[in-house]
């Protein structure tokens, strides 16, 4: 029976997502499966900021390097830490089905939301899209940086003396840690990050098994996905800017495009909002991002890098 092997970081969080994967392309393509465990640099480096070593495309450069020199079959990642760029000879070959997209504040105090916290309430997130969301709805707040997995940030609770942390629902619930959610954070407050929630299957172009996996893509997350990446390819985002995006489809079959740009401490928005047809997709995310750019954006995009260099 034909083996796939499929390329994973080692987090638990990371296993549960492959295993899930994996247990979805062994009955699709009638197939046995292995997982292949990647220590990445993102993983190995917990004590710096992702924009002080290099941005989130470290938690990918070897798990790509895995699948070029044939150690695996197909990676699996999770969306959102993929770079607006596709690497040579590899491709995005399916998009499962997207969980939650909303971003998930776990209190210390069980019942919290970001609207009743405390002033002066203690922060935590590794993401500068996240604090400058909350910064931009209660500058009251203080924020104070974390990395590591779910189980070392929900730890800080107590650690670093946090009133909460604020983790992406889609985890947690991969996790089985559900009931750990306070409040799911409402889009309008907190815009998610681009592929929030979704996991991209890759693997080498132009292989047999990039056709086959199209047998697990769901097409209307792989139309809101094309769309915010489109949108964060010609704003150039990484993680030293606070870039959010969203899109969904809607009923009548058409796909709309929510998107904020900001500064570090949340002062200052630029937003932008885009609709169309499903098949421009692409078209409708560049569109939105040259409204964003119109407005103002690149001049926050270069705030925030330079200030991730102090």
């Amino acid at each position: 029976m034909r083996l796939v092997r499929i390329a994973t970081r080692g987090s638990a969080l990371a296993l549960a997502q492959s295993g899930h994967v994996a247990r979805t392309i062994e009955v699709a393509l009638r197939c046995r499966t292995e997982l292949v465990k990647i220590q990445t640099t993102g993983d190995r480096i917990q004590d710096r900021s992702l924009a002080a070593i290099g941005g989130k495309g470290l938690f990918i450069k070897e798990i790509e390097e895995a699948l070029l020199d044939g150690r695996a079959d197909v990676a699996v990642h999770s969306a959102k830490d993929l770079p607006p760029e596709q690497a040579a000879g590899l491709t995005l070959a399916a998009f499962p089905m997207r969980a939650d997209a909303r971003d998930a504040l776990v209190g210390r105090t069980s019942g919290a939301t970001v609207e009743a916290l405390p002033r002066g309430s203690r922060i935590g997130t590794g993401s500068v899209r996240r604090a400058s969301q909350l910064l931009a709805y209660r500058p009251d707040l203080v924020i104070v940086p974390i990395r590591g997995n779910v189980d070392t940030r929900l730890r800080k609770l107590e650690d670093e003396d946090l009133a909460a942390v604020v983790l992406a629902s889609a985890g947690l619930e991969r996790l089985g840690l559900e009931e750990r959610i306070d409040e799911r954070i409402d889009e309008g407050l907190m815009l998610p990050a681009v592929g929030q929630g979704t996991l991209a299957l890759e693997c080498r172009q132009g292989e047999a098994l990039a056709d086959d996996l199209l047998a697990i893509d769901h097409s209307p997350t792989r139309i809101s996905i094309t769309a915010e990446r489109a949108f964060l390819g010609v704003l150039s985002g990484d993680c030293h800017a606070p870039i959010a995006g969203r899109a969904e489809l809607l009923g009548d079959g058409r796909v709309k495009l929510r998107a904020r740009v900001l500064s570090p401490d949340g002062r200052k928005i630029v937003t932008a909002e885009a609709s169309g047809s499903a098949g421009d997709a692409d078209a409708l995310g560049r569109a939105a991002a040259q409204e964003a750019l119109a407005r103002g954006a690149l001049r926050l995009i270069e705030e925030a890098r330079e200030g991730s260099k102090g």
